[in-house]
């Protein structure tokens, strides 16, 4: 094996305008497919993953009902198979009309995306606070006044 110099190390950038790698890939349609293809797999993945783990509770322990747990793995099985059908289908979704529509197919994710997350922070607080035996009667009206507030801004 050769050693290489720093100058063949460091990726030229064109100040002249030309074409260079980074434009040849950006400008290309072949690899924007191939790009949002393996998005929308991993998506995907992540969404099945998701799923399966809320199958897997539910089968374990149905009589609880719709848990934190649960909720938190249907949030993520929702938004992430969501953003992959986005994904999938970016070409049909940028020629939504009217375009709300569209604003609100590529915005809703990421807010779902806010609850999911806030809705983990809130398992975890619940957990904190029963392990020093203190009410948690206080935080999901938090929980969901911080959403309302989010959600109303968006």
């Amino acid at each position: 094996m050769g050693r290489y110099g720093v100058d063949e190390a460091v990726i030229p950038y064109n100040l002249n305008g030309e074409s260079n790698w980074w434009h040849d890939i950006n400008d290309s349609p072949l690899w924007q497919d191939r790009i949002f293809h393996i998005l929308t797999a991993l998506y995907g993945l992540v969404a099945v993953i998701a799923l399966v783990q809320l199958v897997r509770i539910q089968l374990r322990v149905p009589e609880f009902g719709w848990t934190t747990q649960k909720v938190f793995h249907f949030l993520n099985f929702l938004v992430n198979g969501v953003r992959g059908l986005v994904f999938i289908f970016r070409r049909n979704v940028q020629d939504l009309h009217p375009e709300i529509v569209r604003h609100i197919l590529l915005d809703m994710p990421s807010l779902v995306f806010f609850t999911t997350y806030a809705l983990l922070v809130l398992f975890w607080a619940e957990i904190y606070y029963q392990a020093r035996a203190e009410s948690t009667d206080g935080l999901r009206p938090i929980f969901f006044t911080i959403n309302v507030a989010v959600y109303s801004i968006q």
